[in-house]
């Protein structure tokens, strides 16, 4: 179990940072998106792919601004947080032109899950061709809430899902469910041999960790090589997690939040409980948490070793300086533009990359004044 240092059990984390939000530098690159959920740079490190949730996965350019939908995406189903979702890159990118994407889809009876499938781009960013569904969020438990899919690579080439609980909270603790898991897979979309369930009967071998409830953002820690996840609490608890190799998180039966009736999580039995994993981070107060991203670039040395993470409910941008495994210091950005952060990236120019879900969504360069930059030679 990883324990808490006390000053995050009792949220009383400095915020006490030296840049404040009136020095950070905001460019709108592009409005009028529809609810983008998930930005990916190609590798020329100026063109980006957007994806919509209402559908349409698009590509971005300086100069060029926002294309037409790109052809071959699948259909997808749209309804409250449900949609066209993450869009990742293959490692292999630049042979493969393999772009993976995570979305929605219904049964009949109006359940829904998530689904995750890649295709090829073509060369002119204009189609995906030969798109093939790999996994397929099985039973269908959602009606629109708790869905995740983030998507992420690992240096080894491994693609970790991250599942919400579809609004099923004891699923979470069942492993022959994928709600409330965080999934890896190979490159190719096989299910790795050394998974921690490969052996057990009546689990799904594709489940890496469990316990989570509604994740929202996953990435690599570029100086560990861990993966990092977020993930919305209920009324409260929004979290922070190194999902590790068949570990439990927790969920319903441990959380730092309680019930949206204002009563305690029925299944709950406390916010530590054995057997389950503590949160790296977590708030009592819930920001609604999203995407995040890690800052690995030299261009503003104010940022070395930060966690960004996009807000929703609080409308802001999250800074949390790590060291190793632990948040040492926070800091709220871009609060004064009132809008809900869905996903962060760090450009390869340094700079962050940021989406607002808005019905008139932008796209955001953000970073600090000329002064605060590194030397550049």
């Amino acid at each position: 179990m990883r324990l808490l240092p006390a000053a995050l059990l009792f949220g009383a984390l400095s915020t006490s940072l030296p840049l404040f939000a009136a020095d950070v530098q905001v460019q709108v690159l592009q409005d009028k998106l529809d609810h983008p959920w998930s930005v990916a740079f190609l590798p020329d490190n100026q063109t980006l792919l957007i994806t919509e949730r209402s559908g349409q996965l698009r590509s971005w350019q300086p100069g060029k601004g926002l294309s037409q939908p790109i052809g071959g995406v699948p259909k997808v189903w749209a309804n409250r947080q449900g949609g066209l979702l993450d869009v990742v890159l293959a490692p292999d990118f630049a042979q493969s032109r393999r772009v993976w994407l995570s979305y929605t889809t219904a049964d009949a009876s109006g359940r829904a899950g998530g689904v995750v499938g890649y295709g090829r781009l073509g060369d002119d960013n204009r189609q995906l061709s030969d798109f093939k569904v790999v996994l397929e969020q099985t039973p269908k438990l959602s009606s629109g809430a708790n869905i995740g899919t983030r998507l992420a690579f690992d240096r080894q080439g491994f693609l970790y899902i991250a599942f919400g609980d579809n609004f099923a909270s004891s699923s979470a603790q069942q492993l022959d469910k994928l709600s409330g898991k965080i999934v890896r897979l190979t490159k190719d979309g096989e299910i790795p041999p050394d998974n921690p369930f490969v052996d057990r009967q009546g689990a799904r071998a594709e489940i890496w960790s469990y316990g989570m409830r509604n994740p929202q953002g996953l990435a690599l820690n570029p100086w560990t090589q861990q993966m990092w996840e977020s993930e919305h609490g209920p009324r409260g608890g929004d979290e922070v997690n190194i999902p590790e190799k068949g570990k439990n998180y927790g969920w319903p039966l441990a959380t730092y939040g309680i019930d949206y009736s204002g009563e305690k999580v029925p299944e709950a039995k406390g916010s530590e409980v054995e057997g389950t994993e503590q949160p790296l981070h977590y708030w009592k107060v819930s920001p609604a948490i999203s995407g995040m991203a890690f800052y690995n670039s030299a261009r503003f040395p104010q940022w070395k070793n930060s966690l960004f993470i996009g807000a929703l409910k609080e409308k802001s941008l999250i800074r949390l300086q790590v060291n190793g495994e632990k948040v040492v210091e926070e800091q709220r950005l871009l609060e004064d533009r009132g809008e809900r952060i869905r996903d962060v990236r760090q450009g390869p120019d340094g700079y962050l990359y940021v989406l607002t879900d808005e019905s008139n969504g932008k796209l955001l360069k953000v970073g600090l004044p000329d002064a605060a930059s590194a030397p550049r030679g």
